[in-house]
């Protein structure tokens, strides 16, 4: 007999209300968040710092690049972010060919400077520190930036946008390209976490799992982990965030 996550939710709150050892109460607990978190956003990767995020009713592309093959069966969008002005993260290509004429677009000053009209008369123009909300989902625009002398001219504060959403009370975290910067280590109640992690454009695997660790996010994905020299060690960020905080799932999806 298959169960719904929904009676298995009341099944494990039943037990929790019931269970003496404290131990045992933590591990279902977190068991329940499992479920409760995993239920809201379905997240497709789609490659390196692009992927989707949908729902019941909305459909969020992320940095959408690769062209209209990069998409195909996937659902059309409902809403398009975009952190930074580079090529994996800009692809005026992508966008022509997705037809976003009736697509809500929010980026950074600089990415709504860069995209030509034809593919959106006014993008929705987000900077750091701001936030709005479109169709129930608040957006943040989180700070993105280098922190490293020789890497400033990559990512100059002000610049691109992190996003955190929230989405039916779920809080999910989009890095962009990003150093370990303050910003990254204050931010609160993170579901899910998107986390760079190439070099010489972002951070290391050691600098990205010491931030993990302190803003402690329920689940962090690594992404956008290719840079001149091949792949980062995602098994080493795995391992390093789970000796700092061994409650935080590392997941791996498949980008490249």
């Amino acid at each position: 007999m298959k169960l719904s996550k929904t009676f298995l939710f009341l099944l494990l709150f039943t037990i929790i209300i019931s269970c003496k050892n404290e131990q045992s109460k933590n591990d279902l607990i977190n068991a329940v968040n499992k479920i409760k978190i995993s239920d809201t956003v379905k997240i497709i990767p789609i490659t390196h710092g692009t992927l989707i995020l949908e729902t019941d009713t909305e459909v969020i592309y992320i940095d959408p690049t690769g062209g209209a093959e990069a998409f195909e069966g996937q659902k059309p969008p409902t809403m398009v972010l975009i952190t930074d002005i580079h090529g994996d993260h800009l692809s005026t290509k992508t966008l022509e060919a997705l037809n976003l004429a009736d697509v809500t677009i929010i980026t950074p000053k600089a990415v709504s400077d860069a995209i030509p009209s034809t593919i959106a008369v006014s993008p929705r123009v987000l900077n750091n520190g701001e936030t709005i909300t479109i169709n129930g989902i608040t957006i943040e625009a989180i700070p993105m930036y280098n922190l490293r002398e020789e890497a400033l001219k990559y990512h100059t504060k002000g610049r691109g946008n992190g996003y955190v959403l929230t989405i039916k009370n779920e809080r999910i975290y989009i890095s962009g390209d990003t150093e370990d910067i303050p910003e990254i280590r204050d931010l609160k109640d993170i579901d899910k976490a998107f986390v760079c992690m190439n070099l010489p454009y972002t951070m290391t695997v050691e600098r990205a799992a010491s931030a993990v660790v302190e803003f402690k996010p329920k689940r962090v994905y690594p992404y956008h982990y290719r840079g001149t020299n091949g792949l980062s060690d995602i098994n080493r960020f795995k391992n390093l965030v789970n000796e700092g905080d061994s409650s935080i799932d590392v997941i791996f999806l498949d980008w490249y």
